[in-house]
Formats: C-alpha cells, structure tokens, sequence
C-alpha cells in the first residue's frame, strides 16, 4: 500500500508515494502526474487575475489535476481582503463547474471561508491543509463538509494530538506541504496517535482520496 501527500510544493518521484503536487498558474510545467492548481492569496496579481484563471480553467480539463488550489483566504498580509475574496470566489465557481474539489490556504478567516461555501452553494470538498487550529474550529469545519489535512504542524505541535485523535477516521488527510520532514514521518505520527498502524492509517487515506477524488485507487 501507498502513501498519499495531500498537499506538497516538491515532486518527490517516490515508487511509494502518491503526490498532489501544488502548482501556480504562472509556473506551470506538465512534468508532474498528479496536481492542484490555483491563486494563492499570498500571490495575487491584479493585473494578472484574468490570464491566470485562464490558465487554471484551462488545465482543470486535465485527468492529472486532481484539484483547486492551493487557494483561499488570509488575514494577516498585505493583499487586501475584499480582492483576496474576490479571487477565492472566483476560484471556488470554477471548481464546481469542473468538479473539482479545492485545496485551501485559510488563516484567521475560517468564518469567512464557512460563508462563503454556504452563499455559493458549494458542493465539491473543501480540504482545509496544514492545519494547526483547535478542536472548537475543527469541529466546525467538519460540521461544514470539510474535511481537514495534517502535515508539519502535527509534527510540530503536540497540543495538536487530542485535535487529531478526535478526527473522524472519513475527514482527514495528511501532507508535508514545504516541510522537509517526510509523508512517512507524518504517517508514522498520525498511527502513534491514533493507536493504529501506519498500514490502517493508509487505508484510511486511501478510502478518503476515493470518495473526494472518486478514484477506485490511487495511481501514479
């Protein structure tokens, strides 16, 4: 059985690795299998909004991009939040055209983000990535459809652990994102946690990426 990365930056090539690979419109390259596509709100680009989301629209007709994103909603930087909105929502309707679901990037702004899906009428999966909040946001989160990924700050935090271990088994995910740790570190974590092996937290995963991804399997 594989082990499958929700969210990384790098392509790692491993034979037991499945990877969804984050690209930016701007950087494509057609050299990586599986891929999420999408406007961070750290790098929006008024000008250049239009001919990225082209791009994204153009690739989602691709059978290797499995995903939306990284995209969504942050808080804490300069980009103003109305634009970042703006660009989400654009995102968002673009993927539930296509039917694909959505990698999301959300800092401070998880009420926005629940409205947002709510006022939209968004039906593909939001995966909620790197996540690092409490059990009070999870759990609405979860309330909401989403479904939550782990990664570095599993590794990380261990505040996180009674956060994780209260997971419903169908809503997760786990990722290294920009971490140079490895998925096999994260699985190995996330077994400790849940008091099962890494082969069942495999099972989990690849149960999770068949009903999101409506793939019978993961394949390279």
């Amino acid at each position: 059985m594989r082990y499958f990365n929700l969210h990384t930056h790098s392509y790692s090539n491993q034979a037991d690795v499945v990877e969804l690979v984050n690209q930016y419109p701007q950087e494509f390259t057609d050299a990586i299998p599986n891929y999420s596509i999408g406007i961070h709100p750290w790098f929006i680009v008024e000008d250049r909004i239009e001919s990225d989301l082209a791009i994204i629209e153009s690739k989602l007709k691709d059978s290797s991009c499995l995903a939306v994103g990284e995209c969504g909603l942050d808080k804490r930087i300069e980009v103003p939040f109305e634009l970042q909105q703006t660009v989400f929502e654009r995102q968002l309707l673009l993927a539930e055209q296509y039917q694909k679901p959505v990698v999301i990037h959300c800092v401070a702004a998880f009420q926005e983000l629940i409205a947002i899906k709510k006022r939209l009428k968004i039906s593909v999966p939001f995966l909620i990535h790197g996540f690092s909040k409490n059990e009070q946001v999870a759990k609405e989160l979860l309330a909401n459809g989403c479904y939550i990924s782990f990664g570095k700050y599993l590794l990380r935090m261990p505040q996180l652990e009674s956060v994780f271990c209260a997971m419903p088994n169908d809503q997760f995910f786990l990722e290294t994102d920009t971490d140079e740790q490895t998925i096999q570190e994260v699985y190995d974590l996330a077994a400790q946690y849940k008091g099962l092996s890494v082969a069942q937290i495999q099972e989990l995963v690849n149960a999770n990426f068949r009903k999101v991804f409506g793939s019978e399997q993961i394949t390279k």
